[in-house]
C-alpha cells in the first residue's frame, strides 16, 4: 500500500528527528539528505537524496497526503509556494523544527487534515502544537469539516469562505439540519452563542442570519429555500438507501435511470444515497456492481431469511420462485437503514424494482 504522509530532514538533529516519526507514524516514508545521513543506507520507507530539496519535493508534494518538513518555517513557506495549487487538493503541509520543539500546522488546516496530523505528531514527540485556525483556536466547528467524519458532501464550496468568516467573526448563523448524524459537533468543542440551530424551513426563514448551513437530502427547490442558498453552505449526508431488485442481466444503465428519476420525483438528492440494498442472490449482478462502483456506493445484501423477517403488503410467490424471499427491494431498504417504515414502497419500472428509505440515525428517524 502507498505510504501517507512523507518526512523531509535536511540536518543532523532533523535527520534523528524524522527517523523517530518514521518508526511511531504509520504510513510514513522518510527521507534524508544524504549529504549529513552519516552511514544511513536506503530501506523500505527510508530515503537518501543527494539532489537540492526544492527539487526533490515537487515529487513528494503530488504523492503523499501529507508532508511533514524538519526545518524552519520560512524555508518551508519559500519551497512549497510554487507548488500551491487548490486547498481541496494541496497536501497537508506540516514544519517542525531541528530540535522538535514546535510542531506547525502550515497549508490545508482543515480539508489536508493538517491541523489533526499536528496535533498527531505532536503527541508522538512530545512536541509543543501550533494551530492558528481561527475556528480551531476559539473551540468551535470548521465550516468546511462539517461531517466529515460521516462522509457528507458539500454541494458546492463557493460560499465556503463567506460562512466561515461569519461563523468565526460572531455573525448569526443558522444551522438547519433535516437528515443526517446528529453528533457533529467535535469532541471538545462548543457552540457558538451567535448559532442558531433551527428545526425547520420555517423557523430558519424567520431567524436573522448572516448566513445558514443546511444538511439535508431534500432537493430545494421550492422560491423560498432557492434563496437560502445565496448565503449558505449546504451538506449532503450519506442517508438514503435504495432497495433494488432487478431481473438477471439488467444493464448498469437502466438501473441508473431508475434510480435518477426516482430521487427526482421524491425530491431528492443522489448525493445522499449512502447504499443499496438487495438480495444475497444479486450478489453477482454485474449491473449493479457497476452503478455501485461508478458512485462508490456499499452493496448490502440479505439472506431470503433475512428479508422474510420485514413483512409486506404485496409478498410476491414469483419472487420467491427466484430468491426465496416474497420481497427484495421493500425488505432490503428497511434492513439496511433500520427505518420502520419507507420513504417510497415499490415501485417497478421495466427490469427494476425500488424502494427508498432513510437511515435511522442516534434513534432519530426523519420522514419527508
Amino acid at each position: 500500500m502507498p505510504k501517507k504522509y512523507a518526512a523531509v530532514a535536511i540536518t543532523r538533529n532533523g535527520i534523528q528527528l524524522a527517523q523517530q516519526l518514521g518508526e511511531r507514524l504509520a504510513g510514513t516514508d522518510v527521507y534524508c539528505y544524504a549529504k549529513y545521513s552519516e552511514g544511513l543506507v536506503e530501506s523500505e520507507g527510508q530515503y537518501l537524496f543527494t539532489e537540492p530539496v526544492k527539487e526533490l519535493l515537487p515529487s513528494v508534494f503530488s504523492r503523499y497526503e501529507g508532508v511533514i518538513l524538519f526545518f524552519s518555517l520560512g524555508a518551508v513557506v519559500r519551497l512549497i509556494a510554487p507548488l500551491l495549487q487548490d486547498k481541496k487538493t494541496d497536501p497537508a503541509v506540516i514544519a517542525i523544527d531541528e530540535r522538535g520543539e514546535h510542531v506547525i500546522s502550515v497549508l490545508s488546516g482543515h480539508v489536508g487534515g493538517a491541523n489533526a496530523l499536528c496535533l498527531t505528531i505532536a503527541k508522538l514527540l512530545d512536541s509543543h502544537p501550533v494551530i492558528t485556525t481561527a475556528s480551531d483556536v476559539q473551540g468551535t466547528f470548521a465550516v468546511d469539516l462539517l461531517g466529515r467524519a460521516f462522509g457528507w458532501k458539500a454541494d458546492s464550496f463557493d460560499n465556503m469562505k463567506s460562512i466561515s468568516a461569519a461563523l468565526v467573526n460572531g455573525e448569526p448563523v443558522a444551522v438547519l439540519q433535516e437528515s443526517g448524524e446528529r453528533g457533529w459537533l467535535p469532541i471538545g468543542a462548543t457552540l457558538p452563542e451567535h448559532v442558531r440551530l433551527c428545526s425547520s424551513v420555517a423557523e430558519l426563514l424567520e431567524s436573522s442570519f448572516s448566513a445558514a448551513i443546511l444538511v439535508t437530502d431534500r432537493l430545494l427547490e421550492a422560491p423560498e429555500e432557492s434563496t437560502l442558498l445565496n448565503r449558505s453552505v449546504l451538506y449532503r449526508p450519506r442517508s438514503l438507501v435504495l432497495g433494488l431488485g432487478c431481473n438477471r442481466g439488467t444493464s448498469e444503465a437502466e438501473l441508473e435511470a431508475v434510480v435518477r428519476d426516482t430521487l427526482d420525483e421524491l425530491k431528492l438528492s443522489l448525493a445522499s444515497v449512502r447504499n443499496i440494498a438487495t438480495a444475497q442472490i444479486k450478489g453477482d449482478e454485474a449491473g449493479l456492481l457497476a452503478l455501485c462502483s461508478k458512485y462508490g456506493w456499499e452493496l448490502a445484501l440479505y439472506s431470503p431469511e433475512q428479508l422474510n423477517t420485514i413483512p409486506i403488503a404485496n409478498p410476491s410467490d414469483t419472487v420467491f420462485r427466484a430468491t426465496g424471499a416474497y420481497g427484495v427491494c421493500e425488505p432490503a431498504a428497511l434492513l439496511s437503514s433500520g427505518a420502520a417504515d419507507w420513504l417510497l414502497r415499490k415501485k417497478k419500472s421495466g427490469n427494476v424494482t425500488i424502494a427508498v428509505a432513510r437511515v435511522l440515525f442516534d434513534g432519530v428517524e426523519e420522514s419527508l
